[in-house]
Formats: C-alpha cells, sequence, structure tokens
C-alpha cells in the first residue's frame, strides 16, 4: 500500500524566521497605501499642481525600487540577508522622518525626496524578503509560500489606508472647499491652511518612522536563518544566464506591467470617486472603496493560495489575467457605481499576481536567483511610470475629470483606465505562455 507524504509550506524549524520576515511584507503594505491617496491629497492642498505633476508622487515612491534594487542585491551577495534588512529598514525610517522638513519648508520636491529614499529602504526590504520566503522550504511548494508570505501585505495596506483616511484625507481644511471658494480666499488665509495641510500629510509617516526604528531594533537581536551559501557563480555568469533565461525575461516585463496596473487602479479610484461625487451629486467616501478592494484582495489571495494546491499557478494567473481584464472594461464603459464596483473588482483578480509572477519567473534557479530577485524588485518602476501616463489622459482636455468624452459618452477618468486593462492583458498573456511551456515540459 503506498502512502502520499504532504509536503509542508514551512518547516517546523524554519517556522519563526518565516514570522519574522512575513512581517515585512505587511510593513511595505503599509507605506505603498498611506502613499497611493497622496495623489490626490498634494492636488487639493496644492491645486497649482497638473494631474501629472501630483502623479509624481508615485514616481518618486517607485522609481526608488528601480533605483535601488540592483545595489540591493550586490550587497547581500557580499554581506547578508540579515545586513540588507537592517539598511533596508534605516532607509525607510530616514526617509519617513524627513517629511518633517519637507512640511517645514512646504516644497512639493521636498516630499518627493522624501518618498525616493523610504522606497530604496522598501528595494532593499522586496529584494531580500521574496528569495528569502521562496528558500524556507521545499522548492516545490516555493509558489505557494510566497503567496501566503505575500497574503499578510494586504494587512498592512489596509492599515495603510485607513491611516491615510483618519490622518489626512478627512483632516485636510483644503478639502472643505469648493474651486471657487478656495481661489477667493485671502493669500494670508491659503498659506494658513496650507502649512496645516502640509503639516498632517507629513504626521503618518514620522509616526511609521518610529515604527520602523522599534522593528529594526528587534531584529537586531534576532538569529536569522543562513539559507544563503558562498555564491558559486561569479556576477557576469549570473547576468548572462538570466538573460538567456526567456522565462525570466518574461516574467520582468508581466511584473512591470502588473504592479503599474496595481498602482493606477489604486491611486486613480480617488479621482473616480470624485467625478462620481460632481457628476451624480452624491458624497461617496473614496478610501472606503478603496478599502473594499483591498479586502477584497486579501481575501483573494487566500483563495487563490489554496486554489494552487489543485490549479496549475500559470493556469491560475491566465486566468485571473482574463478576469481583471473584464473587470477593467466594466470600469470603462459602466456609468456611475456600477463602474466604480467593477474598478474594485479589478482587484479580486491582481489578488495572487505579484508573487505568482514572482514564483514562475524565478523557478528552478540557483546562484543566479539574488539577481534575478532584484530585476523582479526593479521591475516595480511600472508603477513610477503608469501613473504618469494615466495622469496625462486626465490632462488632455483640461485639469478636470470630465474635459472630453471619448466615443461621445466616456469621460477622461474613465477612458484613463484603458491603460491597467492593457497591462492586466500582459499578464494573462505571460500566464498563458508558461502554463504551455508547463505542460510541454510534462
Amino acid at each position: 500500500m503506498s502512502t502520499t507524504t504532504r509536503i509542508p509550506l514551512v518547516r517546523k524549524d524554519l517556522l519563526l524566521p518565516f514570522i519574522i520576515i512575513t512581517s515585512l511584507f505587511a510593513l511595505w503594505g503599509i507605506a505603498n497605501d498611506l502613499t497611493n491617496p497622496m495623489v490626490s491629497a498634494f492636488k487639493k492642498v496644492m491645486p497649482e499642481l497638473s494631474n501629472v505633476q501630483a502623479s509624481l508622487v508615485q514616481f518618486a515612491f517607485y522609481f526608488g525600487y528601480f533605483f535601488m534594487a540592483l545595489p540591493a542585491a550586490l550587497f547581500i551577495r557580499k554581506y547578508s540577508y540579515k545586513s540588507g534588512i537592517i539598511l533596508g529598514l534605516l532607509l525607510y525610517a530616514t526617509g519617513a522622518f524627513l517629511f518633517y522638513p519637507a512640511a517645514e519648508y512646504e516644497q512639493f520636491n521636498y516630499f518627493l525626496v522624501s518618498l525616493w529614499v523610504l522606497t530604496c529602504g522598501l528595494a532593499f526590504l522586496e529584494t531580500i524578503s521574496n528569495p528569502l520566503i521562496l528558500s524556507l522550504g521545499d522548492p516545490r511548494t516555493a509558489t505557494q509560500r510566497l503567496n501566503l508570505a505575500q497574503a499578510f501585505n494586504p494587512i498592512g495596506s489596509i492599515t495603510g489606508m485607513i491611516m491615510a483616511q483618519t490622518f489626512v484625507m478627512s483632516a485636510l481644511r483644503s478639502d472643505d472647499f469648493t474651486t471657487t471658494a478656495y481661489n477667493a480666499l485671502s493669500s494670508a488665509e491659503v498659506a494658513s491652511i496650507r502649512e496645516n495641510d502640509l503639516s498632517i500629510i507629513s504626521i503618518p509617516y514620522i509616526g511609521l518612522g518610529v515604527l520602523v526604528l522599534f522593528i529594526m531594533v528587534v531584529i537586531l537581536f534576532t538569529k536569522m536563518p543562513k539559507t544563503a551559501e558562498a555564491d558559486k557563480m561569479s556576477l557576469s555568469e549570473s547576468f548572462k544566464k538570466l538573460f538567456s533565461n526567456k522565462n525570466y525575461k518574461n516574467g520582468v516585463i508581466a511584473q512591470t506591467f502588473y504592479v503599474g496596473a496595481q498602482i493606477m487602479c489604486w491611486t486613480y479610484i480617488f479621482q473616480y470617486v470624485d467625478y462620481i461625487n460632481e457628476s451624480l451629486g452624491l458624497d461617496l467616501t473614496a478610501t472606503y472603496y478603496n478599502v473594499g478592494a483591498m479586502v477584497s484582495f486579501l481575501v483573494s489571495r487566500w483563495i487563490g493560495t489554496a486554489l494552487m494546491l489543485k490549479i496549475n499557478p500559470s493556469k491560475l494567473l491566465m486566468l485571473f489575467g482574463m478576469g481583471g481584464v473584464i473587470c477593467c472594461a466594466g470600469a470603462i464603459v459602466l456609468p456611475g457605481i456600477p463602474g466604480l464596483l467593477s474598478l474594485v473588482a479589478v482587484s479580486i483578480f491582481m489578488s495572487i499576481m505579484f508573487p505568482t509572477i514572482y514564483g514562475i519567473a524565478l523557478k528552478n534557479m540557483g546562484d543566479e536567483a539574488k539577481i534575478g530577485s532584484a530585476g523582479l524588485v526593479m521591475a516595480i518602476v511600472g508603477g513610477a511610470l503608469m501613473p504618469v501616463l494615466q495622469g496625462s489622459i486626465l490632462d488632455m482636455g483640461g485639469s478636470g475629470f470630465s474635459d472630453i468624452k471619448l466615443f461621445g459618452y466616456i469621460p477622461e477618468v474613465n477612458f484613463s483606465f484603458i491603460l491597467p486593462l492593457i497591462c492586466l492583458a500582459v499578464v494573462a498573456l505571460y500566464g498563458y505562455s508558461t502554463y504551455k511551456m508547463s505542460k510541454s515540459a510534462v
């Protein structure tokens, strides 16, 4: 009689390190989704900014990933995972604390620099944490294990959204005025409101910096697993193998488009809701719908992780990509609340994408996985570039959300979600191509 041994996602002796590293996933989720509403917040506090200029918040934030991912990989090749985590947390806290002088000087560019420094720290954490989680167990369960760890990222994201709504969006004095009323204020009144609101924006980041320093001290006194042996492969050999790996290169492309889609959907839902409020005379709160999207994202990631025990991850990625495309189409063509609900539903299908693409792209890698991880983290630059493109669509006819109606009835803000639709189609195609590859390998 034969028996089937179930492979555990995480071995008992690696459970504590797994929990500690997984906590970092929630930590960068807080920063990501505390920052997404800031595009709308800065536009309200500084109405002289165009939609493209306001979107530079996301450019500065996500460009840090592109800039620092490869240096982070080189750092941990020379030193250790733990050293990289400590340095990442230190950069994270530094960027958060820089919000204080940025608010004092009231300079938009200073806020952008603060966000960039903060994200350089996040690049270290992501470059290290993802491959480390993949290595903490059997290679056959690596993709499921990363999905499990990444399932805690939305918990941090929801926390970031609530912080943004509670401490920033609902407290902005500049949001209490219509455009006409704000323009009628004296220069002294405008200056007072701006000083107050920029200070409000900085407070949650400074608090986050304190939390990060506390976690850094805890990790300093925690023994981390030495899962990485000395590198047997030279840097040039690693790059050579990566550039010849079609599955990996396509994975980097798919990841770039996925992150772009995610950040666009979670950033411009605020403008989408603002337009519905203006056009239908409603008083909807965008953050509540964004939290709804994130809860759907969290639940769907848990469900998706379970489904991968029965369904090929590439096939599931393809199906979820197709679902995301359909929901984006609904956000474009459906007016009012139905379109908004379609936009919220996109998060259901985005839920498994980042860790699944990551796991598929790094499958069966050896020493080159560290540099390969850096490439996939650099792909987060999609979150820097795509929102700027979407902002340019919103600016096509002016600073409003419906200055031009495409095909006679689709306002700019709705039509701008054609970009996430295209991005998720690319992800679905990657899932299809890797599924075909996995079937032919059997």
